[in-house]
């Protein structure tokens, strides 16, 4: 049995790909140091520069650990550093690395790494990393827009779709594990099917998912505005003890002039969206993602989006103050907003989000709700984590959940004792 040591930087889709990529390698044990290992797997994170900063510094780590072993492993490094920047052009500067491995050609990992192994690929699997409770389940991979801020285009590629039938059987074998919530992802979630041969929509697959046994709560991780219509509002609704009314609407900005500069695929008011949800889904749990200090963003632009964010009160809020990268039409634009004043905005922004936040978990004080518990907590003993159906695993806040029968991958019927800024504390 191979032993495997890996690191899995950056986002939930590159966590699919590393447990596809060493599901593809049959049964392997995962060990803690490197030392140990006949192959160092490191998914890297390309998105924005301290992301491909912290990916060069852990291959140098590896490379660097990996120069006093008596018997050196393997080293594959895979994701978006390779995407974004090229094999050939990586190996002159890394020539320590193994195997390099493109986000762009997925397919082509299995082999490549049981190649460098030498062994034969495995039948297609996933080893999965996240506990008994969850499970991400990658439908597409690259995008087809064109955000002027964004790299992933360039990275990833175009749109491309996983077949219904394949995501269906990996999704059944999820479930067959034990997993309790299927949470989608996907650049644009609302653009799945457009590209296959046989056109579908995301409503489609939604529909063949509810169907699967075994299936407690399935998420949708991130739908972009004009993907959200009436019919799919209302196919929402219909289903919504299942499929959660969680939404995750990465809309960047309010105003719609720093909208247009942006080149999103909609430069309406992001209000309307928002309303349309709330008017199908009052209960329902909002999350989006917006960009302090874009450039020409005035004064008068970020005030429209502060009045934005007091207003809609969102469940959850991620800000992020903007980044030149280089390669996209954004870093060449005009009125670039300095550093010193794009941290003061994206920091405003955040505590006013923690004030809406800490009074909308208030009102759930003294409520009975499930949570579905994630993990044993490191430090305390019989306390555990787990989520209510508006957090969202590893990117929203948790549940601290303790009390009989409480245990990794149970739902469980708890009261909610305590409040936090993001965090709810429970009794089973």
């Amino acid at each position: 049995m191979r032993k495997v040591y890996a690191i899995s930087l950056g986002c939930p889709k590159n966590r699919v790909d590393t447990e596809r990529a060493l599901g593809s390698l049959g049964p392997v044990r995962m060990v803690e140091h490197l030392g140990r290992a006949d192959l160092i797997f490191i998914n890297t994170c390309g998105f924005i520069l301290p992301a491909v900063e912290e990916s060069v510094r852990t291959v140098l780590e590896a490379i660097a650990h990996r120069a006093g072993l008596r018997r050196r492993p393997v080293l594959a490094v895979a994701g978006c550093l390779v995407g974004r920047y090229g094999a050939k052009d990586l190996a002159k500067d890394l020539p320590e690395v193994d195997v390099w491995l493109d986000n762009r050609a997925l397919e082509d990992w299995p082999a490549l790494l049981a190649s460098a192994l030498r062994r034969n690929p495995a039948a297609p699997a996933r080893l999965l990393s996240t506990g008994p409770s969850y499970a991400w389940l990658k439908i597409s991979d690259g995008c087809r827009h064109a955000c002027a801020f964004c790299t992933i285009p360039a990275i990833r590629g175009a749109q491309r779709s996983s077949p219904l039938e394949e995501l269906a059987q990996e999704a059944q074998g999820l479930l067959e594990q034990g997993v309790r919530e299927l949470v989608l992802v996907a650049q644009d979630l609302t653009d799945w099917g457009r590209d296959l041969r046989k056109r579908r929509n995301l409503v489609s697959l939604l529909e063949w998912l509810l169907r699967l046994e075994g299936l407690v709560w399935l998420r949708l991780l991130y739908l972009y505005p004009a993907g959200i219509t009436p019919r799919f509002l209302d196919f929402m609704r219909e289903t919504a003890q299942t499929l959660l009314p969680y939404f995750d609407i990465p809309l960047q900005h309010a105003h719609p002039e720093i909208l247009a500069k942006m080149g999103r695929p909609f430069a309406r008011d992001p209000r309307r969206v928002v309303d349309a949800v709330r008017a199908k889904l009052p209960d329902a749990a909002l999350r989006t993602s917006l960009i302090a200090g874009f450039p020409g963003e005035t004064d008068r632009h970020f005030a429209s989006l502060r009045a934005f964010v007091r207003e809609a009160r969102f469940d959850h809020l991620g800000v992020f103050s903007y980044r030149a990268e280089e390669g996209t039409p954004a870093a060449a634009m005009p009125g670039q907003v300095p550093e010193e004043i794009r941290e003061e905005r994206r920091a405003d922004l955040m505590r006013l989000q923690a004030e809406i936040s800490a009074e909308k978990l208030e009102a759930l004080a003294g409520r009975r709700m499930q949570v579905l518990v994630d993990a044993v907590h490191p430090e305390w003993p019989g306390l555990h984590t787990g989520r209510v159906w508006m957090q969202a695993p590893e990117i929203d806040g948790v549940t601290y959940v303790s009390g009989p029968g409480v245990r990794p991958g149970v739902l469980v019927d708890a009261e909610i004792v305590e409040t936090r800024d993001y965090d709810l504390n429970a009794l089973a």
